[in-house]
């Protein structure tokens, strides 16, 4: 009598877990270090002036809690209906940048006019674009990658547009670059045409020299041509990324210990917002620094895997263009305040101080954890006979 065994193949199945608990650890220290960064960059100018020491803190302490309820609201919000709100979401942002750019609600700050005052709270609209602009293209490109579909124009490329103009009239041109590649990034990832894609990088270079020589702010250029040579006007437009090496140097392998920075004290401009990585980097040194890279990497690195195990297109889009948006951003904030690229404005996610900036950032990981929820679990099933 002889046996007869069948084996069955595997087969993939949908489950519903919890949320990706890794990504929120490291979200959880990368809010606690912008806390104490914060507390520390901003404590003494406070003092100085007479006020709170923990003023800025607290601030940011209301910003967390607003983005912290986000984050709850959209881990547990089916990320499958976030695109019924692309229309409303989109027109807000643009009514927004509107208000901005052509209203006396628009705040200026140092020469930029990016925030709007809105009974006596500012917000940045350029902030809220960010995932606008990632659940417009995963709309789009969910099925394909077709960028002559008329219907895409209407309702994705053409609104995207007309924020990166508005915003770009701010100017704002950091952020215009960051959507613009987080854009690119997921028109490669769902499988855009490569040569499609080299022939408007040939296009985008052409315009860029255009701009260069018609549209680009006189300071703008002058941030490129003291790049690589701050010493050439150390009083000026060097200042900030000479101030930020020199933090970078003081702090050495161990850093001269947390509350111990020097640069902090009126040497280094924006030291809670832009240059914040530069504070770091002087009381927590070269251990410091890497501690949050490591955390920014694995925050990619895990926004990345969440992506290849989302069951379905729409979802693998959103989950990259939320990770590569965070994740680029970090890059550029903490490439600027290390000379690796030339000067741009923009925040340090979860670490530099900003409501706005905090606010969206934490709703977006919100919608990273729902989608981590939903997975394809590949199970092998034997069967004898």
């Amino acid at each position: 009598m002889s046996e007869k065994k069948s084996r069955k193949q595997p087969f993939q199945s949908l489950i519903i877990s919890a949320p990706d608990k890794t990504l929120l650890v490291v979200v959880t220290f990368l809010v606690i270090i912008g806390f104490m960064a914060i507390f520390s960059a901003t404590a003494p100018k406070c003092l100085d002036e007479g006020g709170n020491p923990a003023q800025f803190l607290i601030k940011q302490v209301l910003a967390f809690v607003v983005g912290f309820i986000g984050l709850k609201f959209f881990s547990n919000y089916d990320y499958k209906k976030l695109a019924q709100w692309n229309t409303i979401f989109m027109i807000v942002i643009i009514i927004s940048l509107l208000l901005v750019d052509f209203t006396p609600l628009g705040v200026m700050v140092n020469g930029a006019k990016r925030w709007i005052n809105i009974a006596g709270f500012q917000l940045q609209p350029s902030e809220f674009a960010k995932p606008a602009v990632v659940m417009l293209l995963a709309s789009a490109f969910k099925n394909n990658a077709d960028l002559f579909d008329q219907s895409k124009w209407v309702f994705a490329f053409i609104p995207i547009i007309a924020m990166l103009g508005f915003i770009f009239a701010q100017p704002n041109l950091s952020m215009v670059i960051l959507l613009l590649a987080t854009s690119v990034v997921m028109f490669l990832c769902a499988g855009g045409s490569m040569k499609l894609f080299l022939s408007l990088v040939a296009a985008g270079v052409t315009g860029i020299v255009i701009a260069a020589t018609t549209v680009i702010k006189p300071y703008q250029l002058q941030r490129l041509r003291i790049w690589r040579h701050p010493e050439t006007d150390p009083q000026g437009a060097g200042y900030n990324i000479i101030q930020s090496l020199i933090a970078f140097a003081s702090g050495g392998f161990s850093g001269v210990g947390y509350g111990g920075s020097i640069q902090k004290l009126y040497y280094l401009p924006e030291c809670h917002t832009d240059f914040i990585f530069a504070v770091i980097a002087e009381e927590m040194g070269f251990i410091g620094c890497l501690l949050v890279i490591g955390l920014f990497f694995t925050f990619v690195q895990r926004g990345f895997l969440i992506a290849g195990k989302c069951p379905d297109m729409y979802g693998k889009l959103l989950a990259v263009g939320l990770t590569f948006s965070i994740g680029f951003q970090a890059f550029l904030n903490m490439s600027v305040a290390s000379s690796f690229l030339p000067t741009t404005g923009v925040p340090l996610p979860f670490i530099s101080y900003g409501g706005s900036s905090l606010i969206v950032s934490l709703w977006m990981v919100g919608i990273l954890l729902n989608i981590s929820k939903k997975r394809i679990k590949k199970i092998r099933n034997t069967e004898g006979e």
